[in-house]
Protein backbone atom coordinates (compact mmCIF):
# COMPACT_ATOMS: atom_id res chain seq x y z
CA UNK A 1 0.00 0.00 0.00
CA UNK A 2 0.94 3.12 -1.09
CA UNK A 3 1.49 6.38 1.27
CA UNK A 4 2.68 9.56 0.87
CA UNK A 5 3.08 12.07 4.30
CA UNK A 6 2.23 15.09 4.54
CA UNK A 7 2.54 17.52 7.11
CA UNK A 8 2.46 14.12 9.40
CA UNK A 9 -0.71 12.73 8.04
CA UNK A 10 -0.94 9.86 6.61
CA UNK A 11 -2.41 10.44 3.12
CA UNK A 12 -3.53 7.14 0.94
CA UNK A 13 -3.42 7.40 -2.85
CA UNK A 14 -6.26 6.44 -5.36
CA UNK A 15 -5.24 3.26 -6.01
CA UNK A 16 -6.35 1.77 -2.55
CA UNK A 17 -8.87 4.59 -1.25
CA UNK A 18 -11.83 1.79 -1.62
CA UNK A 19 -10.52 -0.24 0.88
CA UNK A 20 -10.92 1.89 3.19
CA UNK A 21 -14.11 4.05 2.33
CA UNK A 22 -17.18 3.99 4.48
CA UNK A 23 -19.97 2.16 3.78
CA UNK A 24 -22.85 3.78 3.23
CA UNK A 25 -25.42 1.06 3.47
CA UNK A 26 -26.03 -2.49 2.87
CA UNK A 27 -26.16 -4.65 -0.32
CA UNK A 28 -29.42 -6.12 -2.21
CA UNK A 29 -27.57 -9.49 -1.70
CA UNK A 30 -27.38 -8.87 1.87
CA UNK A 31 -30.79 -7.23 2.38
CA UNK A 32 -32.19 -10.26 0.20
CA UNK A 33 -30.44 -12.97 2.74
CA UNK A 34 -31.89 -11.23 6.00
CA UNK A 35 -35.20 -11.19 4.21
CA UNK A 36 -35.03 -15.09 3.11
CA UNK A 37 -34.00 -16.20 6.53
CA UNK A 38 -36.53 -13.90 8.36
CA UNK A 39 -38.70 -15.99 5.55
CA UNK A 40 -38.68 -19.25 6.58
CA UNK A 41 -38.17 -18.53 10.73
CA UNK A 42 -41.66 -17.33 10.23
CA UNK A 43 -43.06 -20.26 8.36
CA UNK A 44 -41.66 -22.22 10.91
CA UNK A 45 -42.58 -20.54 14.17
CA UNK A 46 -46.09 -19.46 12.87
CA UNK A 47 -48.16 -22.79 12.44
CA UNK A 48 -47.08 -23.27 15.86
CA UNK A 49 -48.31 -20.17 17.38
CA UNK A 50 -51.09 -20.60 15.64
CA UNK A 51 -51.34 -24.58 16.99
CA UNK A 52 -50.71 -23.05 20.47
CA UNK A 53 -53.73 -20.62 20.52
CA UNK A 54 -56.31 -23.56 19.62
CA UNK A 55 -55.06 -25.55 21.87
CA UNK A 56 -55.95 -22.41 24.51
CA UNK A 57 -59.07 -22.48 22.97
CA UNK A 58 -60.02 -25.97 23.62
CA UNK A 59 -58.56 -26.21 27.13
CA UNK A 60 -60.75 -23.17 27.96
CA UNK A 61 -63.61 -25.24 26.21
CA UNK A 62 -63.08 -28.37 28.38
CA UNK A 63 -63.10 -26.40 31.62
CA UNK A 64 -66.15 -24.78 30.77
CA UNK A 65 -68.05 -27.39 30.03
CA UNK A 66 -66.79 -29.03 33.94
CA UNK A 67 -68.47 -25.33 35.29
CA UNK A 68 -71.55 -26.19 33.59
CA UNK A 69 -71.14 -29.97 34.57
CA UNK A 70 -71.00 -28.56 38.21
CA UNK A 71 -74.27 -26.27 37.85
CA UNK A 72 -75.97 -29.24 36.45
CA UNK A 73 -75.40 -30.69 39.74
CA UNK A 74 -76.37 -28.04 41.73
CA UNK A 75 -79.59 -27.81 40.11
CA UNK A 76 -80.50 -31.98 39.75
CA UNK A 77 -79.76 -31.40 43.88
CA UNK A 78 -82.64 -28.57 43.71
CA UNK A 79 -85.23 -30.78 42.05
CA UNK A 80 -87.57 -33.34 43.85
CA UNK A 81 -87.00 -36.41 42.72
CA UNK A 82 -83.53 -35.48 41.21
CA UNK A 83 -83.92 -34.60 37.69
CA UNK A 84 -81.49 -32.89 34.96
CA UNK A 85 -82.90 -29.90 32.95
CA UNK A 86 -84.49 -30.83 29.82
CA UNK A 87 -82.92 -30.41 26.54
CA UNK A 88 -84.81 -27.67 25.97
CA UNK A 89 -84.64 -26.10 29.76
CA UNK A 90 -81.27 -25.57 30.02
CA UNK A 91 -80.21 -22.30 29.26
CA UNK A 92 -77.03 -22.47 26.86
CA UNK A 93 -77.91 -21.10 24.61
CA UNK A 94 -78.26 -17.50 26.50
CA UNK A 95 -74.17 -17.22 26.71
CA UNK A 96 -73.32 -14.43 28.95
CA UNK A 97 -76.41 -14.72 31.17
CA UNK A 98 -77.28 -15.71 34.59
CA UNK A 99 -79.11 -19.48 34.99
CA UNK A 100 -81.21 -19.49 38.36
CA UNK A 101 -84.01 -20.94 39.99
CA UNK A 102 -85.50 -17.88 40.10
CA UNK A 103 -86.04 -14.82 37.20
CA UNK A 104 -83.88 -12.36 36.99
CA UNK A 105 -80.75 -14.12 38.62
CA UNK A 106 -83.00 -14.69 42.02
CA UNK A 107 -82.92 -18.01 44.14
CA UNK A 108 -80.87 -20.49 43.82
CA UNK A 109 -78.07 -19.79 40.80
CA UNK A 110 -76.32 -22.19 39.34
CA UNK A 111 -74.31 -19.99 37.03
CA UNK A 112 -73.72 -16.20 37.50
CA UNK A 113 -72.65 -15.98 33.83
CA UNK A 114 -73.17 -18.83 31.66
CA UNK A 115 -70.18 -19.74 28.80
CA UNK A 116 -69.78 -19.64 25.64
CA UNK A 117 -67.75 -20.86 22.91
CA UNK A 118 -64.25 -19.09 22.98
CA UNK A 119 -63.58 -19.55 19.21
CA UNK A 120 -66.24 -17.89 17.73
CA UNK A 121 -66.86 -14.18 16.80
CA UNK A 122 -70.59 -15.12 17.44
CA UNK A 123 -71.31 -16.78 21.17
CA UNK A 124 -72.43 -20.03 20.10
CA UNK A 125 -73.38 -22.04 23.10
CA UNK A 126 -72.39 -25.17 24.11
CA UNK A 127 -74.57 -28.57 23.33
CA UNK A 128 -76.77 -29.89 26.10
CA UNK A 129 -78.93 -33.24 25.75
CA UNK A 130 -80.97 -34.87 28.27
CA UNK A 131 -81.47 -38.75 27.72
CA UNK A 132 -84.97 -39.18 26.92
CA UNK A 133 -85.40 -42.42 28.12
CA UNK A 134 -83.74 -41.21 31.96
CA UNK A 135 -83.70 -38.44 33.38
CA UNK A 136 -80.60 -38.53 34.92
CA UNK A 137 -78.31 -38.66 32.31
CA UNK A 138 -77.45 -36.25 29.92
CA UNK A 139 -74.48 -35.32 27.25
CA UNK A 140 -72.36 -32.10 27.21
CA UNK A 141 -70.45 -31.30 24.32
CA UNK A 142 -67.88 -28.73 22.66
CA UNK A 143 -66.82 -28.65 19.35
CA UNK A 144 -62.69 -28.97 19.40
CA UNK A 145 -60.40 -27.20 17.18
CA UNK A 146 -57.45 -29.68 17.52
CA UNK A 147 -57.93 -32.54 15.55
CA UNK A 148 -55.17 -34.54 17.50
CA UNK A 149 -56.78 -33.57 20.43
CA UNK A 150 -56.04 -36.78 23.17
CA UNK A 151 -59.69 -36.24 24.97
CA UNK A 152 -61.56 -36.07 21.79
CA UNK A 153 -64.48 -38.28 21.12
CA UNK A 154 -64.08 -41.39 19.29
CA UNK A 155 -67.30 -40.62 17.66
CA UNK A 156 -67.59 -36.98 16.80
CA UNK A 157 -70.72 -34.87 17.87
CA UNK A 158 -72.79 -34.39 14.54
CA UNK A 159 -73.22 -31.04 15.05
CA UNK A 160 -69.47 -30.33 15.19
CA UNK A 161 -69.50 -30.93 11.02
CA UNK A 162 -66.83 -28.07 10.62
CA UNK A 163 -64.02 -29.62 12.51
CA UNK A 164 -65.27 -32.91 12.91
CA UNK A 165 -63.72 -33.25 16.57
CA UNK A 166 -65.72 -32.89 19.66
CA UNK A 167 -65.36 -33.06 23.75
CA UNK A 168 -68.10 -34.56 25.50
CA UNK A 169 -68.31 -35.03 29.33
CA UNK A 170 -71.72 -36.64 30.81
CA UNK A 171 -73.20 -37.11 34.62
CA UNK A 172 -70.81 -38.08 37.16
Amino acid sequence: MSKQITNNKVQRTEKNSYLLSNKQGFTLVELLVVVAIMAVLMALLFPNFMLARQRARDTQRKSELSEIKKALELYRMDQKPPIYPSTGALPVSLCGQCWSSGGSCTGNIYMRKIPCDPGSLNPTPYIYRRDASDNLRYNLSACLENLVDPDRDSTPEPTCAATATSYTVHEP
